[in-house]
């Protein structure tokens, strides 16, 4: 499902060959070091064996993916500007730091979980990280992810991908939540949802 925003993104040939400077390859590099991951590397390292997917789920997340790759491709083909001193500006500081500190938030949740469903048989409760404070870290990571890729590249399509996937991602941590709660008799009643310390 998630290779489609590469295909989508790909096909409007957003790097600009002639000019390895330009801030623009760089936000391009970004998109793609998060899906290159999370189409090809994470998906081979979870256990999926005997789990069933709903058509339509897999359909409406290729078409959300879809139209994602396409905004943001486009953008970087044809409207992207950005010179040079764009690299010592606070968006693209702060945004990076945003982008890189997310990503490591999710890919370390992630990871829990993945180890976590090797050492034991059936679903257990995570520790560690910041499942101290929340029951969906790996999805706050992500959100994290691309608000920072929204502030370095101060677009309205890295802004609209934000935004859709703050909508996605916030109805799975709190079906997430609820899950744990129902499920775990001991689930650690201190956790919040999403936010740590908030909610």
């Amino acid at each position: 499902m998630e290779s489609t925003v590469i295909i989508t993104f790909l096909a409007w040939k957003p790097w600009n060959y002639s000019d390895w400077k330009n801030p623009s390859n760089f936000m391009v590099a970004l998109f793609l070091l998060h899906y290159v991951h999370r189409a090809l590397v994470y998906p081979l390292r979870i256990r999926t064996k005997g789990k069933r997917m709903p058509v339509v789920i897999m359909l409406s997340a290729m078409l959300f993916n879809g139209v994602n790759g396409s905004l943001l491709g486009s953008w970087f083909a044809r409207y992207a500007k950005y010179n040079i001193d764009w690299y010592s500006s606070f968006p693209f500081i702060a945004g990076t730091i945003l982008f890189f500190c997310g990503m490591a938030i999710n890919i370390s949740s992630d990871n829990k979980l993945i180890n976590l469903r090797k050492e034991v048989n059936g679903y257990q409760i995570p520790y560690g990280g910041l499942f101290r404070w929340i029951s969906s870290p790996n999805l706050f990571g992500e959100m994290i992810e691309w608000a920072g890729y929204a502030l370095l590249t101060c677009s309205y399509p890295a802004l609209a991908f934000f935004i859709w996937t703050c909508a996605n991602l916030i109805p799975r941590a709190i079906s997430n939540h609820r899950w744990y709660l129902q499920k775990f008799s001991d689930y650690p009643s201190s956790r919040k949802i999403l936010i740590p310390g908030v909610w």
